[in-house]
């Protein structure tokens, strides 16, 4: 699913649809795939890889998620640039929002570091929204997610567990996963998530366009 980028032309960041597909392009490339590669990493079609990275496509959270998840990377990398420093602090109106139609947002706490795939969340899902099934990171990817509020069905590879509030669980992230809240009221919850798996361009590869 997706939408045209004269119906949201901007992230809550500020960041435009040219930016994003800007910015997807340079990681694909960095990273040494190709559109057909990428989508067959992501499972989304090359026409809308190619349609994204002209600004022609917005793509829902999920379907950035996915994208991310081809690239061996979190949707926090894609959103924002790199800081540097020993300490970095991200004010509230620095944190990339990225806004599902659907009924749910995430909030990203965490900055982007070199070298580092870590993202620090915290997502809001609307009373009776399901925010959808997201696909299995690398090898050795790790998440952890407490409930701040409300109640969220966690489907872990077909299994469901139902978190209240204050409930935390942990869970290999190569695997499939799912979010939604089956309650009456908003659900929040924060989830920290450590990409594992190597996918950085191999020595001996030559980067794509």
């Amino acid at each position: 699913m997706s939408t045209t980028s004269s119906t949201v032309e901007r992230l809550s960041s500020g960041l435009d649809m040219t930016g994003l597909g800007e910015r997807l392009r340079e990681e694909r490339v960095r990273r040494g795939f190709s559109l057909e590669e990428l989508s067959e990493r992501s499972g989304v079609s090359r026409s809308m890889l190619s349609a994204v990275e002209r600004g022609e496509r917005v793509p829902t959270v999920l379907v950035l998620d996915r994208i991310a998840t081809g690239l061996g990377t979190s949707v926090a990398r894609i959103l924002g640039r790199e800081r540097r420093g020993r300490v970095v602090l991200l004010e509230k109106e620095q944190q990339d929002v990225a806004r599902d139609p659907s009924g749910w947002q995430r909030r990203i706490l965490s900055p982007v570091l070199p070298g580092v795939e870590f993202e620090f969340m915290r997502t809001t899902i609307d009373a009776g929204v399901d925010a959808g099934v997201f696909t299995p990171h690398g090898m050795g990817s790790r998440e952890y997610v407490a409930v701040e509020r409300g109640v969220l069905r966690l489907t872990i590879d077909g299994t469901e567990y139902r978190l209240g509030a204050g409930d935390s669980i942990y869970y290999d992230g190569d695997c499939h996963h799912g979010f939604a809240n089956p309650g009456r009221s908003s659900c929040v919850y924060y989830l920290a998530m450590d990409v594992g798996g190597s996918h950085s361009q191999p020595a001996n590869r030559k980067r794509r366009t």
